[in-house]
């Protein structure tokens, strides 16, 4: 008895389609993300810790695979498998390419692979905007936005911003290459509603100048230890993880998205956390925050770490396929499956 009926069929979603299913509905996949934030923190999710895979020939590289299960309305599992080559940047292409497998809840068998750089990007810029308005609640609303790092996911991040409703009297951009951030500049003044964009040299009088500071860079290692010049308490998101030294963190408010997660591969919570052997400069999580188990202060800076959780790219990869799927529009891979029968074909 054949069981070719039980075997889901297996789908492959480009990133052309996973971009027309986002594109301008900034605010539809920051609301899904929040969902997936609540999710988590009540428990219903599996999130085992990333594994990274290294090159002894190639120490700036590496591929992430992040294993996770969904719980909640959405009942998926599935794995990201993201790589990161610095050194792609300089021959003119992305520095992350990734792909996601989403896996049936039922039967376990895998039902599409996406690519996943988009998702990423998408996921981690909707963390940010939604961390962003969480942490703003309670103190005035910043009207100044600095980047740290002009990007893919700083672009996405301003995107983000601009599609929740975020309106800015200023965008600052700052970057070690002087290239870049003329780039970015040209996207964000294309982009940001009339708002004046700056380009600083110097990476202090970019962060004095800006209220809602965002780290988006490739740093291995804290280069920003001076806590002065967070002396004007701004919200700080530390996408990139490792830009700021514990010196920064032990003068801030810390609100992470896992801590357990946050808490390893040298970021910079891994490092404080080394630095003063114990976890009590983290206030608490973003889920804490939103659920109002923890009040953030508003005498200091208030930083944002966020490691990123595999169970978001499945909320955002679940949303695409099911949006493909009821447009019609999914690519189906015909006898994907070979062997369906539990015993194989029966002879003759």
């Amino acid at each position: 008895m054949t069981q070719q009926a039980q075997v889901p069929p297996f789908a492959v979603i480009p990133g052309a389609q996973v971009h027309r299913v986002l594109s301008g509905h900034e605010r539809r996949t920051t609301e899904l993300v929040e969902a997936t934030y609540r999710v988590h923190g009540e428990g219903d999710t599996v999130n085992p810790p990333s594994y990274f895979l290294r090159f002894p020939d190639r120490p700036a590289s590496r591929i992430i695979a992040l294993p996770a299960s969904l719980g909640g309305a959405t009942r998926v599992d599935g794995l990201k498998w993201i790589s990161s080559f610095p050194q792609n940047v300089a021959a003119g292409i992305p520095r992350a390419s990734a792909v996601l497998i989403l896996n049936d809840h039922d039967t376990g068998y895998p039902i599409a692979c996406l690519e996943s750089s988009i998702i990423s990007a998408a996921r981690t810029a909707a963390s940010a905007a939604l961390a962003a308005d969480w942490l703003s609640r309670g103190r005035t609303r910043p009207r100044r936005v600095g980047f740290f790092g002009t990007g893919l996911i700083a672009r996405h991040i301003l995107t983000y911003l601009l599609g929740t409703g975020w309106e800015f009297d200023e965008v600052g951009v700052h970057d070690v290459s002087a290239e870049y951030a003329a780039g970015f500049r040209a996207c964000a003044t294309a982009s940001a509603s009339g708002a004046p964009v700056t380009v600083y040299d110097r990476a202090e009088d970019l962060v004095r100048a800006s209220d809602l500071v965002v780290f988006a860079t490739t740093a291995a290692a804290p280069h920003v230890s001076d806590a002065g010049w967070f002396a004007h308490r701004p919200v700080v998101l530390n996408v990139s993880l490792r830009d700021l030294a514990p010196e920064v963190l032990l003068a801030s408010a810390n609100v992470l998205d896992d801590v357990e997660h946050c808490l390893k591969a040298d970021t910079s919570p891994h490092l404080t956390e080394r630095l003063t052997g114990g976890r009590d400069f983290i206030d608490g999580t973003l889920h804490e925050v939103m659920t109002g188990q923890v009040e953030i202060p508003a005498d200091r800076p208030v930083v944002f770490s966020p490691f990123g959780l595999g169970v978001l790219d499945l909320a955002v990869g679940k949303f695409v396929y099911d949006q493909v799927r009821a447009a019609g529009e999914l690519a189906v891979v015909e006898g994907f499956f070979h062997e369906v029968d539990r015993y194989g074909p029966l002879p003759g």
